[in-house]
Order: structure tokens, then sequence, then C-alpha cells
């Protein structure tokens, strides 16, 4: 009788082709972008009192930046005049050491408590992400790898993190600064000023142009990238099966292949970004061209002032650096736009099974019933996984699912959890269906122990008490001694303390198994489903474990998703389910009586 889990590994399927991601990009409407964009900055709402605080120092940095041409402006005329005025000169000379020690500090200032607030956003926002991506159903999971939502967690945030910090902060000096910039301007000589603000509409329709066309592109490389940490990811966690396969060049031919998709991509972005500070560059020493040649003539005629037209210079520098880094922040805002987009997505998604909500009952008995049930995984939908299951299992009773791999039985022990619901059909505990209880506390009453425990990379004690955090240190010692773990605990010099690994890589498969058999002794569950549970274990060790399971079992309802004869043969009643339907049921010695797929499973188990 060969074990199996019909339940879906994450999908396989090969990135989306560019041309694909590129039309689904075109698609996104600016709307959602926007909105996109706005809640990205409704974040900032909770760090108010600290953003205004640096607004504060922000208006004072930017506006004490816009006085020192003025004293330039001073210095000169006063240098040029027939009667010298060396005190003027001294004057203004303090005055602008005045400024710039002033616009030091402030500008320190509001950088640190930009940065500041804005990580505490992103630290926010990862913990929403975080959460929403834990609480969503399993089947959600099935379909996206794993490398997809770490990448949300971690390259996705990154951008948001410095479009909610430092380029917010940004973003507000550099505009202060081309508004007052623009205002000194005028206030030195409109008429020149009219000149200048020629060049500014042509600019701003270009970085429009420019930002729609980066956000696609920056949308487009940050699934690249995901795609390559998918790779990463599968294979990293997967090293042991790439060494014993030697498929090292492979695995490193893909990923650089992914790589270089990425880099195709960035260096379209790249190119896009180089053509538009072109032309923001041509277009800033153009219009400063124009000053000095118009302001000459002003000067020549007697219009204005040499000392006038330095600071006329000095502040359409000023205005053209601060709207060409408006343009490259507008792009950063356009980049951080497609990643809020992925964000929220995730943040708004309501799981399909909720953790929480429904009723919980004072005393569950553990009868377990399945009625006509049909089901097909939500990442298979055209291939049946049950057909009309319906069995009982009354409180106390040990049923046992024989039958060949694919037939089902892992998947009903998931319908039992509630980690997936039914297409057809109800899973009723205690006559109550499975929908109206409490999903958060269902689960609380069930102890599972899997055929491939998954151990966290803690200690051993931790992984232990998983299910039942305020469990004493007796209880722990006795829930391992029930398990038979306690003797190979104790002989690493750490013992409880020793840290496991990786999915518990630095312990054998049948020291994770105890361990995670004490983790269900622990727990103290009323259902019980054990796939496999001694699978992985010494004929010894069977021993010790089977003994400490049958008293686990005891008033327990369990369900043993079965292999071997000795766990078959005590069950109160076996279920042979043969793709997806029950084929036959009855105790072990009546089945054995019958020329079916039972005494066919047993007989062939054991010639093996």
């Amino acid at each position: 009788m060969t074990s199996e889990s019909a339940e879906p590994s994450k999908a396989q399927e090969e990135p989306s082709h560019p041309k694909t991601q590129e039309n689904a990009s075109s698609h996104q409407s600016s709307e959602e972008s926007n909105v996109s964009v706005q809640r990205l900055l409704a974040l900032a709402k909770p760090e108010w009192k600290t953003l205004l605080v640096g607004f504060f120092f922000l208006i004072i940095a930017s506006g004490v930046s816009l006085l020192y041409p003025q004293a330039i402006r001073v210095i000169i005329d006063s240098t040029l005049k027939t009667t010298k005025d060396v005190t003027r000169i001294n004057q203004a000379a303090l005055a602008m050491l005045a400024i710039f020690l002033v616009q030091g500090f402030t500008g320190a200032m509001r950088y640190y408590l930009f940065t500041v607030a804005g990580e505490r956003i992103v630290a926010r926002l990862r913990q929403s992400l975080y959460q929403k991506i834990i609480l969503q159903e399993v089947a959600f999971f099935d379909e996206r790898r794993t490398g997809e939502l770490t990448n949300r967690l971690a390259s996705d945030t990154t951008v948001l993190q410095n479009t909610v910090s430092v380029n917010i902060s940004m973003a507000l000096r550099n505009f202060a600064s081309v508004v007052g910039g623009i205002g000194f301007l005028l206030y030195t000589s409109a008429s020149l000023t009219t000149v200048i603000l020629f060049v500014i509409p042509p600019v701003a329709l270009g970085a429009v142009f420019y930002g729609r066309k980066i956000r696609k592109y920056s949308r487009d490389v940050q699934d690249a990238l995901a795609s390559a940490s998918e790779i990463a990811e599968e294979t990293i966690s997967g090293v042991r099966t790439v060494r014993a396969f030697s498929q090292e060049s492979n695995e490193s031919k893909r990923y650089g292949e992914a790589i270089d998709h990425s880099f195709e991509l960035s260096k379209k972005r790249a190119r896009i970004t180089a053509v538009f500070s072109a032309v923001i560059t041509s277009a800033g020493y153009g219009a400063i061209a124009l000053v000095f040649w118009y302001g000459g003539h002003l000067v020549v005629k007697g219009g204005m002032s040499v000392g006038d037209l330095t600071s006329f210079v000095l502040y359409t520098l000023i205005v053209a650096v601060s709207f060409g880094t408006l343009g490259g922040l507008y792009a950063d805002f356009m980049r951080a736009s497609g990643a809020a987009e992925r964000v929220f997505a995730l943040i708004d998604r309501i799981p399909t099974i909720p953790n929480e909500q429904g009723q919980q009952l004072p005393n569950l008995k553990g009868e377990v019933t399945l009625k006509d049930i049909d089901f097909r995984y939500p990442s298979r939908p055209d291939i049946p996984v049950l057909k009309g299951i319906s069995l009982s299992i009354k409180p106390g009773e040990v049923v046992a699912l024989v039958g060949p791999s694919g037939g089902g039985k892992s998947t009903i022990a998931a319908l039992i959890s509630r980690l997936y619901d039914p297409d057809k059909g109800d899973v009723i505990f205690d006559e109550h269906n499975v929908k109206e209880l409490d999903p958060t506390w269902l689960r609380r009453q069930i102890g599972v122990v899997p055929q491939e425990p998954i151990l966290f990379s803690t200690t051993i004690a931790d992984n232990i008490r998983y299910g039942r955090e305020d469990a004493s240190e007796e209880e722990l010692i006795a829930a391992a001694k029930a398990a038979n773990a306690h003797d190979f605990i104790m002989t690493f010099p750490d013992g409880y303390q020793t840290t496991v690994g990786e999915r518990g890589v630095q312990l054998s498969g049948g020291q994770k198994q105890r361990v995670a058999i004490a983790r269900a002794v622990l727990k103290d569950p009323r259902v019980l489903l054990l796939d496999e549970a001694t699978s992985a274990l010494d004929a010894e060790s069977e021993f010790l474990v089977k003994e400490a399971l049958d008293r686990l079992m005891e008033g327990r309802t369990t369900l043993v998703i079965a292999h071997r004869l000795s766990t078959v043969k005590d069950a109160t009643r076996v279920i042979v389910l043969d793709q997806g339907a029950v084929a036959e049921s009855g105790s072990h010695d009546e089945l054995f009586q019958e020329d079916g797929l039972y005494r066919r499973l047993v007989e062939r188990q054991m010639v093996d």
C-alpha cells in the first residue's frame, strides 16, 4: 500500500512571456495606479506629527536656500559700484554663512524625521502584508510560488520604502524650491522669467509621458526579478536534490536566463531614462543660455544690474535642478505605483476560507461525517480528486484510509482540517457543518502528524510547543517521552534547546517524525489525523511510538492514512479508496477475506 498526497505542489508553470506581461500592464488604468499612490501616501497618516515637524524644517531649509542668491547679488553690485561698500559686502558674506549653517541643520533634521517616519510606515506595511499573506487559504499558496510572495515582502516593499521616506521629503523640498525660485525670478525680472516659462510646459508633458513608460517597464522589471527569485528560492531550498542529480549547471543556466530577461527590461528602462535626462538637461542648459543672452541685453540697456543677472542665473539653476530632480522623483513614484498595485492587491484579497468567525462548541465530542463529497483542487480544476465520498467516524473510533497513490486519502484529511472546502457536499463535526464553526478554533481541536513533518528553524522545545505555547517544561518532557523522543534529544549537547536547522535538516527522518508526534501529543486534540505517522521509523522505534499513539488515540477520533499492515489491522474500520471513490469498507479481517483491492494491496506488501 503506497502512501500518497493528493495535494498539489506549488505551481510550476514558466514565467509569463514578456509580451504577455506588457499587454497586461498596458491594460492597467492610470486610475488604479493613482489609487495605489494615494493609498501609499495615506499610510503616512499615523506619522503626521513626525512629518509635520519634518515639514516645518523642510520649509525653513527650502526658504533659506533661496536667500543666498540675494546675498551674492548684493556682493556683486557693491563690488561694481564706483564707491565700494565694504560694509555691505561683509554683511552679505556673514548672511550667506548664517544661511548655510541654518540650511545644513534644518536639512539634516528634515532628512532624519522623514526617513524615520518612512521606516515606520514601511515596517507597518510589511507586517500588514505578511499578515494578509499568511491568512490566505491553502489553495492560494497552491497557485503561487513561495519566491513570488517573498519577493513582494522584500523587493516591492523596498521600492515603496524609498517612496514614503526620503523621496517624499525630496519631492516636497524640490517643489518648494521650484515655486519659491519662480517667485524670486518674477521678482528679479518678469520679462526674463517669461522667456524661461516657455520651456517648462513641453518639459512637463515629456515628464508625464516618461512617467507612464517608466511605470510599465518598472512593473515588468519587478515581475522578472520575482520570477528569478522564485527559481533561486526553489533551487536553494532543494539543494540536496539539485546536488544528487548533478543539476547545478542547469539550475545556474535557468537562473541566469531569468536574470538576463530582467536585465534586458532594466536596460530598456535605462534607455528611456537616459533619453529623458538628455532632454531635461538640454532644456535646462538651453534655458540658461536664453537667460544669459536676453539678460545680457537687459544689462547693456540698463534694464537690470549685473548682480540681478547673476542672482537670476542662480535662481534659474535652482529651478532647473529642482525641476529635474522632480522628474526623477516622478519616475520613482511611478515605479512605486507598480509595486503598490501588487502589494495592495494582496492586502485587499479576502481569503475564501476565513480564519475566524463562527461557532466554538463548548464540548467537541469528535464525530466527523463527510456527506456526498466532490472535490477538485482549485489549481487543477479539470481533475476530479474525490467523487461522491461519504463516510462517518464515531467519537473514539479509529478509521484507516488505504488505497493506491492518488486516491484522495490526504485530501480527505485536508478537508477535515478545512484547509479546503468541498465543491459539493458537507463536512460535519458533531452535527455542525464545518462552515458554521470557527476555523482557528476547529484546527486547535485537531492534531496532525504528516508523513513529512515540517520543523521550523528554531529549537526542539519550540517545535514541540508549536501547538501549545503555554505548555510547562514538565508537560514538554512528558510529551517527548510519550513519542519516544526524549532519549535522543538528551544525547545532544544542548538537549531541548538544540536548533534543528531549516526544515529540521539537522535531524534524521525518524527524529523529525518523533518531534512531530510529540507536538501532537502535547496539543492533546479531540481529533487525530495521522498521515503515515510511523513511516520514517525503524522497527524498534515504531513499536515504542505505536504504543504512545495507541495511548494517545484512546477516547479520540482518529483518521489514519495507512501504509503498514501493523497500523491497518488494529483500526476499528478500514476504508479503501480508489480513484476518488470508496471501493471497500469493513474491518481488516472482513476485507482480507474478500477477493478485492484491499486483499491485493496487503498481499503485495507481504511479498515486498
